[in-house]
């Protein structure tokens, strides 16, 4: 008495599985641009006041006087360079 045993292999996965998301790029005349390239860039202040250069806080730049120094209701002093 001979038993027929079928061996299921596994069955090959679909291509689909394999392959990445589609990438969204915008295309403007010839230039592809990619929102992801250029991440946007803090805007570097001029000039930082006394008190926030000792300190080594960031400094917003306002005049007369900038937030760090309002906030603590002390004079806001800048030094030409």
């Amino acid at each position: 008495m001979s038993s027929s045993q079928v061996i299921a292999s596994p069955s090959p996965l679909p291509s689909s599985s394999h392959t990445h998301p589609p990438q969204t790029s915008y295309s403007t005349g010839g230039y592809q641009y990619d929102p992801y390239d250029n991440p946007r860039t803090p805007r570097r202040t001029p000039m930082a006041c006394q008190f926030c250069r000792g300190r080594k806080l960031k400094c917003d730049g306002l005049k007369p006087q900038c937030s760090n120094c309002n906030r603590r209701n002390i004079p806001c002093n800048y030094v030409a360079v």
